[in-house]
């Protein structure tokens, strides 16, 4: 699908991943692709924002509340909430996700996957994260950030992003 020709692709803010007739029980591709910076290798970014201006005090304390999304091949999948037990993983352009302050880029690592193989792997991990599973604390955007972070590049994002949720786990 060429996004640049398609009115309905820049007119949307937020694009739901909606596995149709699919069954996503069942993901073929591997699950961690080695990092390496050999060429061909594409970078995965974790994109961070603020959900709060306190934010600006409490990241130089270590704390803070986090909206994250993964970035790869310009394409930014995020997960979050709604009431349906469909998929709560969405995409937005990269860095200008609606509602929060984009705060920072990380690099993370880098996979092997080409565009359509992204997209095949979203949709086979998007079953395991459905909008009315969301919880602030067990199941967020960090969470899933982590999750498909290391699945995709063997590497974990910062322990910062989601210190808050473990924090109140722990309470």
């Amino acid at each position: 699908m060429d996004f640049e020709s398609n009115k309905t692709w820049k007119s949307m803010s937020v694009v739901p991943r909606l596995l149709k007739n699919k069954s996503a029980s069942r993901c073929f591709l591997p699950k961690v692709k080695p990092a390496s910076s050999d060429p061909g290798y594409t970078p995965v970014y974790l994109n961070v924002y603020d959900l709060t201006p306190m934010n600006g005090y409490f990241y130089w304390a270590g704390l803070g509340i986090y909206h994250s999304g993964v970035e790869v091949h310009g394409v930014e999948y995020a997960f979050g909430a709604h009431d349906y037990p469909t998929s709560g993983v969405f995409e937005v352009e990269p860095r200008q996700c609606p509602g929060f302050k984009f705060r920072k880029s990380i690099f993370i690592g880098t996979t092997s996957l080409d565009p359509l193989q992204v997209r095949e792997f979203m949709e086979c991990n998007s079953a395991r994260f459905k909008g009315d599973t969301y919880h602030l604390i067990v199941k967020n955007c960090n969470h899933f950030c982590k999750d498909i972070c290391y699945r995709l590049t063997g590497k974990h994002i910062p322990n910062w992003v989601n210190r808050l949720a473990r924090i109140g786990k722990s309470l």
